[in-house]
């Protein structure tokens, strides 16, 4: 058994990255130490570079030391796949149903960790509101994106990325500065990648976060951490009491993201984004939102870790959450949590902000 286990996660795992937009390598960094399904992992973290000194002939040179520190990220991350294939035991299931049944698990476990990886990238950003974006003035904004990286020391080493919706990108295509993605490698090709701009890697990402327009950073600051706890397999279920000449492909894996460096990560929204502030509350466990910009309604709702984030004029009663009122509603959340919250006018989203939950910021 342990031989098609072996076979069928690699086969669903090399389907997810492909499906991935946000890819390993491109968006996220796969270094960290520890098994994640320890529950657990750390991550290295070194902000400052190796010092140079003046080389002495006679008396050599004083050594320094390292600074690399490491930053524990909780595996917040239990997903699962369960689906049963009635009429045949695992022995006797064809192979070509059991590879569409992998490659569709594959799919849905991709969509669900970039939508879980697009909410902490979003919740750790440094956002930039534009009130209205066009083909005269977005690349104008990438430029002053890829200075304020460069004067916040992150590397300009080919890596950067641009993350870009729909809309937007066709704002970029129409800009007479658009770059061709002709001379871009394979291996940069291979990503989805559709182009160079000002530095930055131009890939489409397909996403509908209410007034997001682009999304920009270095894979070297943002971390994914993905392991299979369970490994694929075909189990049969004669022996449930239930199933009768049936089995069920299933496999459990484990993930988390951590970004490293909210100035490695820039949000671009248009018209824009709230400003949101946290502060610990009065209960243990808890913290306070408090939105100081960005608002044109007066009706908020939030939600912790979403599963799904909100979109522009997505109704209230659609949307759901737990109502929210500036300053006051204690939320209970734990270290690391990203807070979603909306504001609606008319019962219609016209902004959000994304806000991750530091240890100070939670009441002891």
């Amino acid at each position: 058994m342990h031989t098609p286990q072996e076979r069928y996660s690699k086969l669903t795992l090399a389907k997810l990255r492909d499906e991935l937009c946000l890819k390993d390598g491109f968006v996220f960094n796969n270094d960290y130490e520890g098994s994640p399904t320890a529950g657990a992992v750390k991550i290295p973290v070194r902000d400052t570079e190796v010092t140079v000194s003046d080389y002495d002939k006679a008396n050599g040179i004083t050594a320094t030391n390292g600074s690399t520190s490491y930053a524990p990220l909780l595996i917040d991350k239990d997903k699962a796949v369960n689906e049963i294939i009635d009429g045949f035991d695992s022995q006797s299931v064809p192979d070509n149903l059991v590879a569409d049944r992998l490659d569709s698990a594959g799919y849905s476990l991709a969509q669900q960790i970039d939508t879980d990886g697009g909410t902490v990238l979003l919740g750790g950003a440094t956002n930039k509101n534009v009130s209205q974006l066009t083909k005269d003035n977005i690349y104008e904004t990438i430029v002053d994106i890829r200075a304020d990286m460069t004067k916040a020391k992150i590397p300009n080493d080919g890596k950067r990325y641009l993350l870009v919706t729909p809309d937007a990108m066709s704002l970029i295509l129409k800009s007479p500065e658009f770059v061709s993605a002709s001379n871009l490698g394979d291996e940069i090709k291979a990503t989805g990648a559709v182009g160079k701009i000002a530095g930055f890697i131009v890939k489409e990402w397909n996403d509908t976060t209410a007034n997001l327009a682009m999304l920009a950073g270095h894979p070297r600051f943002a971390t994914r951490v993905n392991e299979w706890s369970v490994p694929v397999k075909v189990q049969d279920l004669s022996e449930s009491g239930k199933y009768i000449g049936a089995c069920a492909v299933q496999g459990r894996m484990v993930y988390a993201h951590k970004v490293l460096r909210s100035a490695a990560i820039r949000a671009v929204y248009s018209p824009g984004s709230l400003t949101v502030s946290l502060a610990p509350g009065s209960a243990s466990g808890t913290t306070i939102a408090t939105i100081s910009a960005g608002n044109t309604g007066t009706t908020y709702a939030y939600k912790i870790n979403p599963a799904s984030r909100a979109t522009f004029n997505q109704t209230s009663a659609n949307y759901g959450g737990t109502a929210l009122t500036s300053g006051t509603t204690e939320i209970a959340v734990s270290k690391g949590d990203v807070i979603e919250i909306v504001n609606f006018s008319s019962s219609k989203a016209v902004a959000v902000g994304y806000v991750a939950a530091a240890e100070s910021d939670i009441k002891p």
